[in-house]
């Protein structure tokens, strides 16, 4: 019975085979880091700073017959680092007090950094200068006095680095959202209000 006839032998290229080892070797790489970077965060658990408001204060509240407001407001911000092993900084911090949407004022902050689990608190003490209300906007502040509560929105973001080991640089948006209600009768307030990560 004939042989069958076989062609030439075929062998892979070189090339093929050096891709084939730099392919299996960045898989390699990759997995290992990947390792790191998990059991890095399982040992350090890196906990996202925080802004929070701790305290406020409502010092004037004043609406007049010629539909004029004027407001005079205490307010502390606490930026919180609770990571034991991260220095953290915060910048392009920016909120808005309102009421009822009409702006108030704009509490802004420089950079600054927080050393890990310490905090700072921001003061912002805000007067206003007299701002005019439409019809609608001094029922509202009427019925407000009327019922010895004003309440005030306060909005806006920050942003947050920290360096966690070898990790690398961590950063995050944080953005509050807060309703301060203030009794007229100038008690100092606590609200529980926090930042959330984004």
């Amino acid at each position: 019975m004939p042989k069958p006839v076989l062609g030439p032998e075929r062998r892979t290229n070189p090339l093929i085979w050096c891709a084939a080892i730099i392919c299996t070797l960045l898989t390699i790489a990759v997995i290992i880091t990947g390792m790191v970077v998990f059991i890095g965060y399982m040992v350090i658990r890196p906990k996202i700073p925080q802004m929070s408001v701790v305290s406020a204060h409502l010092d004037k509240f004043s609406y007049d017959m010629a539909s004029v407001l004027v407001v005079k407001v205490s307010i502390v911000i606490k930026a919180e680092n609770d990571n034991s092993k991260a220095h953290a900084n915060f910048y392009e911090t920016s909120y808005t007090l309102s009421f009822h949407g009409v702006k108030i004022a704009y509490l802004n902050a420089d950079p600054f950094d927080v050393p890990s689990n310490k905090s700072i608190d921001l003061y912002y003490p805000v007067e206003s200068s007299p701002i005019p209300l439409k019809p609608e906007e001094g029922e509202i502040a009427e019925l407000f006095l009327r019922r010895g509560q004003v309440v005030f929105d306060i909005r806006g973001n920050t942003r947050t680095r920290w360096r966690v080991g070898i990790l690398g640089s961590v950063k995050f948006w944080l953005h509050l959202n807060c309703q301060l209600k203030f009794p007229l009768n100038g008690t100092t307030i606590y609200p529980k209000c926090s930042t959330k990560s984004r």
